[in-house]
């Protein structure tokens, strides 16, 4: 398994316990919102620090002027949207239904993004094969959720 699957497995298994432990901080101060907003933060403290020890060089105004208004929000209000929706419905749900759930969303969305070559993505045509995929996926929510 080369480095980059590695970091996408790792990533993927992060999501789950950062839902665990973003919904026991819900617990403890009562609002879903509010609870989210501690986890951004400590996540930017996060990587402010990160770049400082890394210190990429800074792009130039040309660069930052190139840049589309929905490139500089549309992660983070995906982001935010994503953590308090999590939140809000994985402890209800449990981790297994909770999470297939989100998987079959991103993978009806990779498709689409893929079919489409929309935000950067290279197209990737619907094939026969890709439609079997996500109709697995989608069979595999319905199995856990039924067992």
């Amino acid at each position: 398994m080369n480095l980059l699957k590695l970091f996408a497995l790792i990533a993927g298994a992060l999501l789950p316990l950062q839902a665990g432990i973003n919904t026991q901080l819900k617990n403890y101060l009562g609002n879903a919102s509010l609870a989210s907003l501690v986890s951004f933060v400590a996540g930017a403290v996060s990587l402010l620090l990160y770049v400082g020890l890394l210190r990429p060089s800074l792009p130039s105004a040309g660069a930052l002027g190139r840049v589309p208004w929905w490139a500089w929000v549309g992660g983070g209000v995906c982001g935010a949207i994503y953590v308090v929706l999590v939140i809000l419905t994985v402890q209800r749900l449990g981790a297994a239904i909770g999470f297939s759930l989100i998987i079959a969303g991103q993978m009806v969305m990779s498709a689409v993004l893929d079919q489409f070559g929309w935000v950067g993505f290279q197209p990737h045509a619907m094939s026969l094969g890709r439609g079997i995929g996500l109709a697995l996926v989608v069979l595999g929510v319905v199995l856990i959720r039924k067992f």
